[in-house]
């Protein structure tokens, strides 16, 4: 969750605002190593929020390890005007 936050240049306040969760939420949650003790509800605001933001998050299946990262931007779309 630090990590996501760093990306995007959070503070344990702003998220805790985009998920409208409390912010001793957001920072108990991040001292803990294994799953956090809060709520899934709250888990999940904090992951809608930090996805919302441009947040990625990487699961275990590539066989690297969990982490996360920016999502990547979708290319523009060109528009053709008809002639």
């Amino acid at each position: 969750m630090r990590a996501a936050r760093a990306l995007i240049r959070w503070s344990a306040e702003d998220l805790a605002s985009a998920a409208s969760v409390g912010v001793a939420t957001v920072r108990r949650a991040e001292v803990e190593d294994a799953v956090p003790s809060t709520t899934v509800a709250n888990l999940n605001a904090i992951r809608i929020a930090l996805e919302s933001a441009g947040i990625e998050f990487i699961d275990e299946s590539n066989g690297k390890g969990v982490g996360v990262r920016l999502a990547k931007a979708s290319a523009p779309q060109e528009t053709h005007d008809a002639e």
